[in-house]
């Protein structure tokens, strides 16, 4: 297991969004970064790549005296009602960091097991579908709405 300082950070995080009541942080990036021993910037560095809206995070900012850092995490439609959720959060088309983002959320909410995860990513992988801009997104879209609805239509 990975046990970097960025690691850690996103560690205590989740485990403090898991138990908030709301399922909302609130936070001081500067207190955060003293408790870590780091410099501000890698806190920015954390939360721009690992609390994304595709990994099912939404994040707000405020900077300057006072400023703070919230993060909320987004629930998951329900199951009956996924088939719609999926095709309107997909669309026509779909880069690779997309499709990982939310394949990176559903196993995280163990929609999909790691192994279901590890077989989509290379699937949908660009190296995979070895076609040109923007027909490779736009199969990636239906490969991926089409996994999805025959993993979450339990």
């Amino acid at each position: 297991m990975r046990n970097n300082t960025s690691d850690m950070i996103e560690r205590y995080l989740k485990k403090l969004l898991q138990e908030s009541a709301d399922g909302v942080v609130e936070l001081q990036r500067n207190v955060l970064a003293e408790q870590f021993s780091c410099v501000p910037s890698q806190i920015n560095y954390v939360i721009g790549t690992r609390f994304t809206l595709e990994k099912g995070y939404l994040v707000e900012s405020k900077r300057g005296g006072g400023g703070y850092v919230r993060i909320q995490k987004v629930a998951l439609p329900t199951h009956d009602k996924i088939h719609v959720q999926v095709v309107q959060t997909i669309g026509n088309e779909i880069e690779q960091s997309a499709a990982e983002g939310m394949i990176y959320q559903l196993e995280e909410e163990n929609l999909i097991t790691c192994r279901e995860a590890n077989l989509m990513r290379a699937a949908l992988h660009r190296e995979t579908i070895a076609l040109r801009l923007p027909q490779r997104d736009e199969l990636r879209a239906r490969m991926l709405k089409a996994m999805l609805v025959a993993l979450l239509s339990k």
